[in-house]
């Protein structure tokens, strides 16, 4: 009789109990170490759910001990046996009552020694990991994580469809429309000379499926951006994305908070709040630095304007004279866990964005002191001291210069000093929506307006007569959903009147025929009856990084590029045959010199 080629699984490795003492089981799975101790030959068999003992003993008979004796790691096997209940459990283990007596075994593969261990705590680079990423993805965290995702996604799907949206897929090949992050660009070979563009969001299509009639549109899409990366950045990233018919701000909004609060209940047992807290722009800024703040703690920034303004030290004098602020966060009760090394080494860390230093003031029991005490009395550093209600044990840091220098070096401060103090509890789910963004920004280099989040944004009503008179006092019909400090969303109310939207174009300095040129396929479906939409996109990827209480989404990813762009398994981008590019019509400049 031959041997089958594949041994019928009956339960997964993860999933066996005491309850399953005494049954006879089929496994299937991978070797993870195999200990030989004479006459026992124990092994723990690996799948997706975890991981069992196995055990082959002398009694068996001896063609399959010496199969057993074959098995070395990362080898693919099935096994056929009893299920028993184990002698020396293990707790660490979910399978730890329990072990499989073997009687039957095949060998569907073998391996080689992996260059890389299959264990959660190994100390790889990321590359070698991304190199390897089969053996990497076999790691009891990683399969995890995209079953976390998974179950996210089906979650979603399932939410979205209750409440009346329809999943439609929009074009993957789109035209180039560059404004914004950069297209990554595909020639075509039937039109030469003539370029797709791979789409940065759907944005366009699903305000043209609200013209069309949807009503309610979501889809777990991919989108790409041609950007420099960081940890929760990639080349080409998931959104859940989605728009609504006849809607406004509170409308959108309150979808968003019944799916947040859903997806807790479901992914993860947890009940959170609603409705969230809302914060303007110019708030979270005014308090926290950042236009997404992390609320799980305090250290909020107050200005010292007011009190310095007659002040001759050069540190503030320069400041306020050139316009700018004097600001400053609390840490309170922490001052004596940082030493002046530390303080010099946060001023360094303060210098990446833009602070040309940081001062502080220490208060004491009964005596304060700073690291400007020959420009200040002691009176006036208690003057400044009580704009905090400061107490012993205080330390307050201050950061003086140009606005957003002040509010984003005092942001970096206050995030990365309560991670030191081990204050960002992972377990604490802190939501809030940032609304009034700034329609416009001003771009020192193009010496004009772009817009904020994206040309379609529709204005705040009350303001539109500012776009001609003072754009950058216009507030965006736009919100943020943050979550810990990390925005997991964003969207906005879409003009859908054409003029206001050739209105919008102008002020960004787009000529009529730029515009039509750009975006006239989405002016001309304007002109058959556009509905007021709005919506927004979360970023998936970046959504089951936080919720999995991961610090990079390359780890849940499946297969992600590296910080050059570069994908380590395929080792993508590659160079193309002059073959290819003559039939794309296209020439490298080397080759053409």
């Amino acid at each position: 009789m031959t041997e089958p080629t594949v041994f019928k699984r009956t339960i997964m490795c993860g999933d066996l109990r005491q309850s399953h003492v005494g049954d006879h089981v089929v496994l299937n799975g991978w070797i993870q170490k195999r200990r030989d101790l004479g006459g026992l030959i124990f092994c723990d068999l690996r799948d997706r759910t975890g991981i069992v003992q196995i055990i082959f003993n002398e009694d068996v008979p001896k063609e399959l001990f010496e199969k057993a004796n074959r098995l070395r790691s990362e080898f693919v096997v099935g096994v056929k046996g009893i299920v028993k209940e184990r002698q020396s459990k293990n707790k660490d283990m979910k399978t730890g009552d329990v072990e499989i007596f073997v009687e039957e075994l095949i060998i569907y593969s073998e391996s080689e020694t992996p260059p890389i261990y299959v264990k959660d705590d190994d100390e790889v680079s990321e590359n070698l990991r991304l190199k390897y990423r089969y053996l990497d993805l076999r790691k009891n965290r990683m399969q995890r994580n995209l079953e976390f995702r998974h179950r996210i996604a089906k979650i979603t799907r399932g939410f979205f469809d209750a409440e009346g949206f329809i999943e439609v897929e929009t074009p993957t090949l789109i035209k180039p429309t560059p404004e914004g992050a950069r297209d990554y660009l595909v020639p075509s070979r039937v039109n030469q000379g003539l370029f797709y563009a791979l789409p940065q969001s759907p944005q366009m299509f699903k305000q043209i499926l609200m013209v069309a009639g949807t009503d309610r549109y979501y889809q777990i899409v991919k989108c790409f951006r041609d950007e420099d990366l960081r940890a929760d950045r990639q080349p080409e990233f998931t959104q859940i994305d989605l728009e609504m018919s006849f809607v406004d701000v509170n409308d959108v909004i309150e979808v968003q908070e019944k799916y947040l609060k859903h997806l807790f209940q479901e992914l993860m047992g947890i009940e959170i709040k609603t409705p969230f807290p809302r914060l303007t722009y110019d708030e979270a800024l005014e308090r926290y630095g950042s236009d997404k703040p992390d609320t799980r703690f305090g250290f909020e920034l107050k200005s010292l304007t007011p009190f310095v303004k007659e002040s001759t030290f050069p540190v503030f004098a320069d400041a306020i004279v050139s316009g700018g602020e004097v600001r400053a966060i609390n840490i309170n009760g922490y001052s004596n866990r940082f030493s002046r090394k530390d303080l010099d080494k946060l001023q360094e860390e303060a210098k990446a964005y833009g602070a040309k230093g940081v001062l502080w003031i220490r208060v004491g029991d009964q005596d304060i002191t700073s690291s400007f005490n020959k420009f200040f009395s002691k009176d006036e550093l208690w003057e400044l001291a009580n704009v905090f209600d400061a107490k012993a044990d205080d330390l307050i840091l201050i950061v003086a210069g140009e606005k957003k220098v002040v509010f984003d070096s005092l942001g970096f401060l206050r995030r990365e000093i309560a991670g030191r103090l081990d204050l960002l509890d992972d377990m604490k789910y802190n939501l809030l929506w940032v609304v009034d963004f700034p329609l416009y920004e001003y771009d020192q280099e193009a010496g004009r307006f772009t817009a904020m989040h994206h040309p379609f944004t529709s204005p705040r009503i009350e303001d539109i007569p500012l776009m001609d008179t003072d754009p950058s006092k216009v507030r965006a019909m736009a919100y943020d959903i943050v979550l810990n400090g990390v925005e997991l969303g964003g969207g906005s109310i879409r003009i859908h009147n054409k003029e206001l939207q050739k209105k919008m174009f102008k002020t960004l300095g787009l000529s009529e025929e730029e515009a039509n040129n750009k975006f006239g396929f989405l002016l001309d479906a304007f002109r058959y009856g556009t509905p007021p939409h709005g919506g927004l996109a979360y970023g998936l990827d970046r959504l089951v990084m936080l919720l999995c209480g991961e610090k990079s989404i390359r780890e849940v990813i499946a297969f992600p590029k590296n910080q050059a762009a570069v994908c380590m398994l395929s080792e993508a981008p590659s160079v193309a045959t002059k073959e290819q590019l003559v039939e794309l019509g296209i020439c490298r400049l080397k080759d053409k010199k």
